[in-house]
């Protein structure tokens, strides 16, 4: 009998035993392994949460309570079990269903998560706003062994536990957060899974005492006393104790016979809880249970009759792996450099620099913030630090790149932000397009942006001999290449851009991987009379003066960007060429900004996201047509 077939809703497994509940826990992974293999997605933490999400939400009706999922990529069980199985293989597609919890989908995504040590500061949240609307609501957060060790759930706790707000916590230890996890918290974690936990002993001790008539209440109390003065000897968890939580575990995340009267018994312990389950990343597909880092994100793959699994990924040199080896060459050059990432060493590439300098690499955990500060006293010390980092993640260290940065005066720190632009199926809490935006405005800081691999490898080369900080950002995927009709290679220069094609009537500034868009546009507006010249930017700050006195000189400016255009290289080219305006008693020509407008954008492929914004090659060559023919 297939369980998953009559599955429509979380009601459908309320009745169901044990044995059927692991019985749908196996047809759910199942599902999920042929649904990522067509779709790709995160594979190894899905197959890791089956059992857990099953055991939440046949304890809790999250149709009322809330749940929430810390990152978010772990959410697909839970997806298939609030209504929206029959969508699941539209996952990551352009027009359906998120990777990440999306209230947009349902009543039971109540937040849109997509980074990391977000869920206990939600969930305490939601448990204040319980209490004072006077509901019953509960608020649950999932988060993970690697995610726990951010500052965020550090704050987070320390409230919780002075507040004493109801919520329980699950910490969902599978040693791993996309690589494997690092830091003494990660070590302490491990200690607790290796040392018998106590909680069990505690809770005999309370149920004995209770049950003698007259004096047990009495002997309850001394006993929860002498076991808190003894408790920070031997206790398991002894650390979330002293924060003000009540610690449970670790147990068994994929047994569900132990989950299960768990659950139900932490539901009526009011006050701040932690339960944690030990569980393993990629249980189900061997491939993903051996190397989980791989398979954290898995692109398509076939699997064979034998189990073999073929990935269907090109094999071509992406912007990451180009900026991987030459981070090594210059590394052989230059013993003062040094590489930092947080918690991804193989998604910014940097893990070839770890194997082969081990003592110049440091993997900071899941701690952007930290990883700037770091960077910036290392730089002080007489290093040269390059934090490999993605966009969307190096908005969690602002204050940082201001404060513990900038502010201290030229530090040759060079940040390398890979997935800048869109990226496509992981959707609006992953597109790095706010970057320059927040970049550019912070004073001493260079930015670049390559057109294509080999500008990438000059760009990084030149960085690392200046004197203060920088930043090159790249996109996810291959390199596009120029057009064959244009052929030019100039040396950078800090703020120097290069002239790609001639025109009179008008000018096309492009930065970055847009640059081979603005190319083909041109080329295709050429052949009918309209005739561009196009820049290749290279810098957002500082800019190419020459290249904005030949702009102002023209009939029409307009700029392209993979950034929203609010505060973006757009912005930039229009402060400074109203400036110039000024300086050269010359008129402002008409200005158009193309870039990614002010909305968050949804997930699906590039050419589909690119396509709907106007940013392909076609829908940037439509819309100067329109605009300089009238």
């Amino acid at each position: 009998m297939s369980h998953l077939l009559n599955l429509h809703s979380p009601k459908d497994i309320k009745s169901l035993s044990v044995k059927d509940l692991s019985s749908l826990a196996e047809e759910i992974r199942s599902f999920i392994i042929k649904t990522v293999s067509a779709t790709g997605g995160h594979l190894a933490s899905n197959l890791g949460t089956v059992e857990m999400t099953l055991a939440l939400h046949r304890v809790y009706d999250f149709s009322q309570d809330r749940l929430l999922f810390d990152v978010g990529h772990q959410c697909y069980t839970h997806k298939i079990l609030t209504g929206r199985k029959d969508r699941f293989p539209t996952l990551r597609q352009s027009g359906g269903i998120s990777g990440f919890p999306n209230p947009q989908e349902s009543e039971y995504d109540p937040l849109l998560v997509g980074h990391a040590s977000t869920s206990i500061s939600s969930a305490l949240g939601f448990a204040i706003a319980s209490r004072l609307q006077g509901d019953q609501r509960k608020a649950v957060a999932i988060v993970g062994d690697g995610a726990i060790g951010g500052g965020l759930c550090f704050e987070a706790i320390n409230h919780a536990g002075h507040s004493k707000e109801d919520l329980l916590v699950i910490l969902n230890d599978n040693e791993m957060s996309i690589a494997k996890t690092v830091g003494s918290f990660a070590r302490y974690l491990t200690e607790i899974r290796t040392r018998p936990a106590t909680h069990a002993f505690r809770e005999e001790l309370h149920r004995l005492f209770q049950s003698i008539p007259w004096i047990g209440q009495s002997l309850d109390w001394a006993q929860e006393k002498a076991l808190d003065a003894v408790k920070n000897l031997v206790d398991a968890g002894h650390l979330f104790y002293s924060m003000g939580f009540k610690y449970y575990g670790p147990l068994d995340g994929h047994d569900l016979g132990a989950l299960l009267p768990a659950l139900e018994h932490l539901k009526e312990i009011p006050g701040p809880k932690l339960l944690h389950l030990a569980t393993k990343k990629g249980i189900g597909l061997s491939a993903a249970a051996e190397d989980p880092e791989t398979y954290h994100a898995a692109v398509p793959f076939e699997i064979r009759g034998s189990g073999e699994v073929i990935s269907k990924k090109a094999e071509e040199r992406s912007w990451t792996t180009l900026f991987a080896e030459t981070l090594i060459d210059c590394a052989a050059r230059d013993p003062r450099l040094v590489a930092i990432t947080a918690a991804m060493p193989a998604g910014t590439g940097i893990k070839a620099f770890a194997d082969r300098y081990p003592s110049r690499f440091f993997d900071v955990g899941i701690c952007e913030a930290h990883s700037v500060s770091l960077a910036a006293a290392l730089a002080k010390g007489g290093l040269r630090p390059v934090v490999a980092i993605y966009s969307t993640f190096l908005q969690r260290a602002y204050d940082q790149l201001v404060h513990d940065l900038a502010a201290q005066g030229p530090l040759p720190v060079v940040f390398a932000i890979d997935r800048a632009g869109l990226v496509g199926a992981d959707g609006p809490t992953h597109h790095g397009v706010f970057d320059i935006s927040f970049l550019r405005h912070i004073p001493g800081l260079t930015l670049l942006a390559p057109r294509d691999g080999e500008e990438l490898t000059a760009m990084l080369e030149h960085a690392l001999t200046l004197p203060g900080p920088s930043a090159i950002r790249y996109p996810r995927g291959i390199p596009l290449s120029l057009p064959p009709e244009i052929s030019s290679r100039s040396t950078i220069q800090t703020g120097k851009a290069e002239l790609l094609l001639s025109g009179s009537c008008g000018t096309l500034l492009a930065y970055g991987r847009p640059v081979s868009v603005a190319c083909q546009a041109a080329l295709a507006l050429r052949s009918s009379g309209l005739a561009l010249q196009v820049f290749n930017a290279r810098f957002a700050k500082p800019l190419d003066p020459e290249m904005l006195l030949s702009a102002l000189r023209s009939q029409f400016v307009f700029t392209l960007e993979e950034n929203v255009i609010s505060g973006g290289f757009g912005s930039a080219v229009l402060e400074a060429m109203a400036q110039l305006a000024r300086e050269h008693s010359l008129p402002l020509p008409p200005f158009l900004p193309l870039g990614v407008p002010d909305r968050f954008i949804s997930h699906g492929a590039n050419r589909d996201l690119e396509a709907q914004l106007h940013l392909d090659a076609a829908g940037v060559e439509k819309t100067i047509r329109e605009v300089l023919r009238g």
